[in-house]
């Protein structure tokens, strides 16, 4: 385990198992306004966001989508029906495990509120809870994501489509409190872990948010990733495919014109994934 914290929690969840630990009524209160909050953030009167700003939340997102972001925002992708409840259940299983590190008699400091100036512009966001000194936030994953992606710190920078780690190190930054990690919960089957930050090298990932400031600031479009060959079996089909980071942006198919999603062409599955396709050659267009 990766967090003193841990221990507790999975002790006092086993001694529940076994009828010898309950939840108080306060923290219940506690996780059902939480619960209440997370609602009221989805259903709050669609109220709409305002202008552009970087903020910590996308502060580590490419910066070419940012500029879609600033420039063109009305072009993005409609979301599909399930992104409010994928949002909706995030904000729960965060309020949850709050309740559980209270439950299980962990302290921490509650979210805060937060602006970090960056070569004169401000950056805010709230962050999650503190132990022992560090910011933390708690994620829920899908079960791709908490075995392949929330693995350790080098796992999380080296895919990192959503900026959780520029998000991480802004708050900490603000904050004035040391860099902690991600309290990661399995959607799929309700497991979780401590992913540590720690060893992030603080200097190299603030160069980054400046570089983002900077780039957004100048608001030239560029992308930030090109597409690449398609291989079957260590031989290229002649297809071209757009990367991962790619494929969970709103302006894909504003950035590539021609961009096909399609299921695999080369698959043999009963279910093929769905590819972006850049270029397909005429077998298979």
């Amino acid at each position: 385990m990766n967090h003193p914290a841990e221990l507790l929690v999975h002790q006092y969840m086993s001694d529940a198992v076994n009828g010898k630990s309950t939840m108080s009524e306060e923290v219940i209160g506690q996780v059902g306004n939480d619960v209440m909050e997370a609602l009221r953030k989805q259903f709050g009167g669609g109220v709409k966001r305002g202008a552009f700003r970087l903020r910590m939340s996308n502060l580590g997102r490419p910066t070419c989508q940012l500029w879609f972001d600033k420039n063109k925002p009305e072009i993005a992708s409609s979301k599909p029906n399930n992104f409010m409840m994928n949002m909706m259940l995030g904000d729960i299983v965060e309020a949850v495990f709050k309740g559980l590190l209270r439950g299980a008699g962990v302290k921490y400091e509650e979210p805060e509120h937060v602006t970090l100036e960056v070569d004169g512009t401000k950056i805010a966001g709230t962050y999650d809870l503190v132990i022992d000194g560090a910011v933390d936030d708690v994620k829920s994953a899908s079960g791709w994501s908490y075995d392949n992606k929330f693995v350790d710190f080098g796992t999380v920078k080296n895919g990192d489509p959503f900026g959780y780690v520029a998000q991480l190190i802004g708050y900490a930054k603000a904050a004035k409190k040391k860099i902690g990690g991600w309290w990661v919960v399995n959607k799929a089957n309700g497991k979780f872990k401590y992913v540590s930050a720690s060893n992030a090298n603080e200097r190299e990932e603030m160069l980054k948010i400046r570089a983002t400031v900077e780039t957004v600031k100048y608001n030239k479009f560029a992308r930030c990733f090109e597409d690449s060959a398609e291989t079957w079996r260590s031989k290229p089909t002649g297809n071209r495919r757009l990367g991962v980071t790619c494929g969970f942006c709103d302006y894909k198919h504003a950035c590539w014109e021609n961009l096909k999603e399609l299921p695999s062409v080369m698959s043999k599955a009963k279910i093929p994934p769905t590819v972006y396709y850049t270029e397909l050659t005429a077998e298979y267009a």
